[in-house]
């Protein structure tokens, strides 16, 4: 069920997780963003589940159909290189035994790692953490008896769902953070942090490599960049659908100018310059042989 390749690509992809250089990953949502991202120079692929179900136009949070986002995922680890990473949600099961069925299937896609959260449907009661650390030792215990070290990401939506105090959900975060680790999730993955205190202590007190959400979107300041999430002891960061969601902003930007002042200013501005634009076209569809689309081409 699992090939010598899933497994070298699982344990690349655990050893990016321990390295001195933090990891960055930028979310796709198909198979085209995913082959984009990889001929970028990215050293894996991370999925956003967002973005795969606003894709083919479903709203979040596990609407989708388990067997069309599998569909998605076996096109991405079979069009690219590197290690890939799906997002499950909370695992798309209503108990442990449907969650591990789930698992088994997107291992059979050839992953090497997912990131499951304790929140159904951004609920602000979290999944019972005793409950949760069942499911990730579930999975570690059925990877185990395939020989096999998928990575487990193990996102916690204290911050995000709690209506608690800052210092509440700084505390609920640390405290399901360790637990998760010690049943078996390699990686605790919180959202949306911004602060540099807040990260720095996540940091500090839970016991794993730390994934941190850069969105600029999100707080009330600018995210920390690339080496300031490092110098702090980041392990990993990610966009989240944040890239997904400025691809559908740019559409929707195009349109309004379009049909309000009939100009084309805003896809100029994206085209320009076009070289730049027959590249990213060029390296989404993997074309290294033959002629690359021209201008003329591009405009089909």
């Amino acid at each position: 069920m699992v090939t010598g390749i899933q497994r070298e690509k699982a344990e690349l992809f655990l050893k990016y997780h321990h390295d001195r250089e933090i990891l960055v990953l930028l979310n796709s949502w198909d198979t085209g963003s995913s082959k984009l991202i990889e001929a970028s120079g990215y050293k894996a692929i991370a999925t956003t589940s967002m973005g795969i179900a606003a894709s083919l136009g479903y709203p979040d949070c596990q609407v989708i159909q388990l067997s069309e986002m599998i569909e998605v995922i076996t096109g991405i680890v079979n069009a690219v290189q590197v290690p890939v990473t799906v997002d499950m949600e909370a695992g798309y099961g209503n108990n442990l035994s449907e969650v591990l069925d789930s698992t088994k299937r997107m291992i059979a896609t050839g992953v090497a790692g997912i990131n499951i959260e304790d929140s159904i449907d951004l609920n602000p009661v979290l999944i019972d953490e005793l409950e949760f650390c069942e499911r990730i030792s579930a999975i570690r215990a059925l990877l185990d008896s395939m020989g096999f070290h998928l990575v487990i990401n193990a996102r916690t939506d204290s911050f995000y769902t709690s209506s608690g105090s800052p210092r509440e959900k700084l505390s609920e975060s640390i405290k399901r953070g360790n637990k998760y680790r010690e049943a078996g999730a390699d990686c605790i993955f919180i959202q949306p942090v911004w602060e540099k205190e807040t990260i720095s202590t996540l940091v500090r007190e839970i016991n794993a490599p730390i994934n941190i959400l850069s969105n600029p979107t999100i707080g009330a300041g600018v995210s920390l960049s690339v080496s300031e999430l490092q110098d702090l002891g980041v392990a990993r960061l990610s966009l989240g659908s944040s890239l997904m969601k400025a691809t559908l902003a740019l559409i929707k930007k195009v349109a309004d100018e379009l049909s309000e002042k009939g100009t084309y200013n805003v896809l100029l501005d994206t085209l320009t310059p076009l070289p730049n634009a027959v590249m990213a076209y060029t390296m989404a569809t993997g074309m290294k042989n033959g002629r690359p689309p021209g201008p003329d081409r591009l405009s089909k």
